[in-house]
């Protein structure tokens, strides 16, 4: 397992599904629920997708301005 940040990075983004999801989250926060629409895989398979690309520093949790779930967005 790569320990070294760049690795990190370069891994995450080696799988089409992280990329997709980032492709999403490029337009803003979104919910997990809403993220996880278009891909035919489980909640838990989105998560942990969610769990490396923050791993790896590209996305960040927040919460939604209506006090709701977090949701997820691009680090920038």
């Amino acid at each position: 397992m790569p320990s070294d940040a760049l690795s990190n990075t370069f891994a995450a983004l080696a799988d089409p599904t992280r990329r997709a999801i980032l492709a999403r989250l490029a337009a803003g926060e979104i919910s997990v629920t809403a993220l996880a629409e278009p891909f035919e895989m489980s909640m838990p398979a989105i998560s942990k997708h969610l769990k490396v690309l923050e791993r790896a520093g590209l996305i960040a949790r927040g919460r939604q301005a209506s006090g709701g779930p977090a949701a997820w967005k691009l680090r920038r």
